[in-house]
């Protein structure tokens, strides 16, 4: 994904063993359809299908007269992958007359993170074929400190991930060293980086070289496909990585952290044009919220609208109002009123709304509820999406699109008066649900499925097993 927050990390002896296998094997094995081999892999991870795995079979392990018999319909095959998504490849220009490795180089669609994600694809599917990946199962919590028999498997796979530079091959002790290296595992997979090993720390240690690298092709198609068809500037939230970009001119010009919808009411994957800004929102409280979260506080506490800034309206728009003991008796009835939530301090959307039009009341707003970002897991809204550097994104509007500059600057000190902004333009925002990639610092992330929308089932092996060197490199 576009502009993750990263960290630098040392390569690990994992990668450097790679490199060292790498160069030894292609030493004697080199061949001109390294390139397709990885194009080729990458598809066939994100879609299998029974013709991409014959081209595999072929490039691998067939003859040369085969090779060659197969060559150019290969090379159509995977330009085709892409010209059907409409991601543009330098293939499509190339002269009839390159080389064959000039045209499997044109095959690698143009985009910063591809040898990224290629490289991850080859150490993953050598992993799948030279290593066995049984369950670690500790049966309880893990902390510093503890003795198990499992923590020599831990320690191995966090070897072979990458997250550790080293193997204690014969350590029982759940040492500091390794605490280090379960917080990086945990960090890339969007955990809390508390070195606990629990549940969750589990579900990914558990992941098989296959599902990781099928799950990471799969995303990386997904992704590339879609940006490819985006008109600059635009804000994209990836909802499981809990995340939000404005990009504008090919530069990711703010980056923030975001909260989104709990599973059971989820942040839709769509898709809108910003067309407002409101400063100092009022907060009309959509009728399932109402019914599920105020009423029954109401129905506990008859002051609760008067301490949340609440007015409430009947249909016509009059303002009404009761005694405490009065509108605890309504909460437990019909309710046939309209609840507002005055601009302020505890204001549900805070200090900014960015709004879009849809039939689903989702829009982007400020939260009172600050301290809530800090939390790793942050699928904690009823739908609409928090940010938390909703100031910086403000600035953007005010500085690119808002109209009147002067309105804007004056109710910068005023934080009760509701003041909706016209654009100049409109700027698209873009929901989705990616849920691995390869970051700016080169290291893959991982996602929970946290609404349980993209199961990735293993792509099929191939009936003849990959020979490693024509994998890793």
């Amino acid at each position: 994904m576009l502009s993750q927050f990263t960290r630098p990390r040392q390569a690990s002896v994992m990668g450097i063993l790679l490199l060292c296998i790498s160069s030894c094997v292609f030493a004697d094995n080199t061949t001109q359809y390294d390139n397709l081999i990885q194009h080729l892999q990458l598809q066939y991870l994100a879609e299998p299908t029974a013709q991409r795995a014959q081209y595999l079979t072929i490039l691998q392990t067939g003859s040369a007269a085969e090779q060659l018999e197969y060559i150019d319909i290969i090379q159509r095959s995977v330009a085709s992958f892409w010209q059907q998504k409409q991601v543009p490849l330098a293939f499509d220009t190339l002269d009839e007359n390159a080389s064959v490795v000039a045209k499997n180089i044109a095959l690698e669609p143009a985009v910063t993170d591809y040898l990224g994600v290629v490289n991850y694809l080859r150490k993953l599917m050598w992993l799948a074929e030279t290593q066995t990946w049984p369950t670690i199962a500790p049966e309880g919590l893990l902390r510093p400190g503890d003795v198990h028999p499992s923590i020599k498997q831990i320690s191995q796979r966090l070897w072979l991930l990458g997250d550790a530079n080293e193997y204690l091959a014969d350590e029982l002790v759940y040492q500091d060293t390794l605490a280090q290296s379960v917080k990086r595992f945990q960090s890339r997979h969007g955990l809390t980086s508390d070195a606990v090993i629990g549940p969750k720390t589990l579900f990914w240690l558990n992941q098989t070289p296959q599902q990781r690298a099928t799950l990471l092709a799969k995303s990386f198609v997904e992704k590339t496909t879609y940006l490819s068809q985006l008109p600059q500037p635009y804000l994209l939230i990836n909802i499981p990585a809990f995340q939000m970009v404005l990009v504008d001119n090919d530069e990711v010009v703010l980056a923030s952290k975001v909260i989104v919808g709990k599973p059971a009411r989820q942040t839709p994957l769509m898709t809108g044009q910003i067309s407002n800004v409101i400063i100092n929102p009022t907060w009309t409280v959509p009728r399932q919220l109402l019914r599920h979260d105020i009423l029954p506080q109401v129905k506990v506490n008859g002051h609760y609208f008067k301490d949340r800034h609440f007015d409430v309206f009947d249909f016509d728009g009059n303002l009404v109002i009761k005694t405490p003991q009065q509108w605890q008796v309504e909460a437990a009835g019909r309710f046939p009123y309209r609840v507002v939530q005055r601009p302020g301090g505890d204001n549900a959307l805070g200090r900014y709304k960015f709004h879009f039009n849809n039939d689903q009341s989702i829009y982007l707003h400020d939260t009172p509820t600050k301290s809530l970002f800090a939390k790793a897991d942050r699928d904690l809204s009823s739908g609409c999406v928090r940010i938390e550097k909703v100031q910086q994104l403000a600035d953007w509007f005010a500085k690119q699109l808002v109209i009147d500059k002067r309105t804007w600057h004056r109710l910068q000190k005023d934080y009760t008066t509701t003041q909706w902004f016209a654009l100049s333009g409109t700027l698209p925002v873009h929901m989705v649900y990616w849920r691995a990639w390869v970051d700016d610092a080169h290291i893959a992330q991982y996602r929970h499925d946290i609404y349980q929308l993209s199961p990735v089932a293993p792509a099929n092996l191939l009936s003849q097993k990959m020979r490693p060197q024509a994998i890793v490199q």
